[in-house]
């Protein structure tokens, strides 16, 4: 096709229209790059969890429980799937108390293809429904994590009750206390009222309504805790849901006397190279945007994740004289569980330093006090998760600060960056850590005791031995 270049009354026209085009931008429009990034971040964290996690869990486990481990990745997956949409969704991220959203937009009542979502920049929007199914992927891949503590001896009846339970009563709440807010658009208009206001009863009106968006938020948020894309809600929460599980459960028939090798580390080595792909829609998606916000999560993403690998892998070589290939695939998931809070937040620099420290922190949970206290995490959700999760929690305290190469955090209501202040950070950051431990901890150790009332949480010894693959799906993972 050709172009052909306007002339005078041609370029009349198009000035027309530019106006025409600027002056009917009355409220936020959905950018497309945004949307199409954040699409394709959907779909990657999707990805993380299945095939990515149960390929990952499924060759840790013995050949015998292969098929239970990829049963209960992908029925959590289907199952949370659908709650997020009946109710999950208005619970974790509608206004209601500082701890639990409203029923506002249960069944996705007005969630349509018109709806938008703020993003972190004020006029800027995405797609409601994109936003929707993005935090419908964090809200499954969470109870998905858990599943690992404990298994090769939980009965499918028991995950089956326990993850609607658990989704509904633990993670809903975390995720509206961590992450639930009013936005920037909803803090920019008040604060432009507030400037415009006339008199004192106006301003006085105007500070009241600033005052009470400010307060439309999650009880962790307000603390002024920060988490860029799920440390706490995802990681710490399902860790210690996990940690919990595993010590009222007990420990495998034979852990500590039978060998219990992975049966298939090719099987667990793609999928944590599937985990670490799907990561970037995990971490840099959170940015809700396709800015440079996205794309130093990423490069977060990649040297942290890197680091944590290689400090596993030459710790564990120091220490036992080998490296293997199960250290360094646990590393780099470690190094990804830690940059998660981070990942918006800290500098390059600080991404590969946090990264060197969780590698040797969780190295050390996973054998040195996880042999100490002789608990039976089978594939070592808290040695991993729940640990890495703090560490970056409280590393993403530290790391924020402009002066370490942070990227500071930015106070809408006055529309800068905000001085940085460690103290208070770090106390916010506790607050964050402490409050997910509790409540994930507690919350979870009742409803396993219902759970276990209702149908009983661990399977059989005879189920055990023989395994769960064909005992409870009458199926075998390899036909030889």
């Amino acid at each position: 096709m050709t172009f052909k270049r306007p002339y005078s009354a041609g370029l009349a026209a198009l000035a027309v229209g530019l106006f025409a085009a600027t002056a009917a931008y009355a409220e936020p429009t959905v950018n497309k790059g945004d949307n199409a990034w954040m699409l394709t971040s959907t779909v990657l964290v999707l990805l993380m969890t299945i095939p990515g996690l149960a390929l990952f869990y499924g060759g840790l486990v013995r050949s015998k429980n292969m098929l239970s481990v990829l049963m209960q990745v992908f029925y959590t997956v289907c199952i949370v799937v659908v709650i997020w949409a009946l109710y999950g969704y208005s619970l974790a991220f509608t206004g209601g108390s500082d701890f639990i959203g409203g029923f506002s937009k249960a069944f996705l009542m007005g969630v349509t293809p018109d709806s938008k979502a703020a993003t972190f920049s004020v006029d800027a929007n995405i797609s409601e429904l994109v936003y929707v199914c993005f935090q419908m992927t964090f809200a499954a891949i969470t109870p998905a994590l858990i599943v690992g503590s404990f298994a090769e001896r939980m009965k499918f009846s028991a995950i089956a009750l326990f993850i609607p339970l658990w989704v509904t009563l633990i993670y809903f709440p975390i995720a509206h206390m961590v992450w639930y807010w009013a936005g920037p658009d909803a803090i920019s208009d008040a604060v432009k009222a507030l400037a415009a206001a006339g008199d004192a009863a106006a301003k006085t009106a105007a500070q009241a309504k600033l005052d009470e968006v400010n307060a439309d938020a999650g009880w962790i948020f307000k603390k002024g805790a920060i988490d860029f894309a799920g440390g706490t809600v995802v990681h710490i929460n399902a860790g210690i849901a996990g940690f919990v599980g595993a010590l009222l459960i007990g420990k495998r028939i034979g852990y500590g006397k039978d060998l219990m090798a992975p049966h298939s580390l090719t099987m667990s080595m793609i999928g944590a190279s599937l985990l670490w792909v799907g990561w970037f829609g995990f971490n840099a998606g959170s940015n809700l945007e396709a800015s440079g916000g996205a794309a130093l999560a990423m490069t977060n993403s990649f040297v942290a994740t890197a680091a944590a690998a290689l400090a596993w892998m030459f710790a564990e070589w120091i220490v036992k004289g080998h490296p293997s290939v199960l250290g360094a695939i646990s590393g780099a998931v470690a190094g990804l569980v830690a940059v998660t809070p981070a990942a918006g937040y800290a500098g390059p620099m600080g991404a590969i330093v946090l990264g060197l420290v969780v590698g040797v922190v969780c190295l050390f949970f996973c054998t040195v006090v996880k042999n100490a206290f002789g608990y039976d995490d089978s594939l070592d959700v808290f040695g991993v998760h729940c640990v890495g999760g703090i560490v970056g929690a409280l590393g993403t305290g530290i790391l924020v600060n402009p002066a370490l190469g942070g990227t500071g955090i930015m106070d809408y209501t006055v529309g800068k960056i905000a001085d940085y202040d460690f103290g208070a950070q770090m106390i916010s950051q506790c607050w964050g850590v402490g409050t997910t431990l509790v409540w994930s901890g507690i919350g979870s150790a009742i409803l396993y005791k219902v759970v276990d009332v209702i149908v009983g949480l661990r399977a059989n010894v005879e189920t055990e031995r023989e395994g769960l693959d064909i005992t409870e799906h009458t199926e075998r993972a390899y036909n030889m």
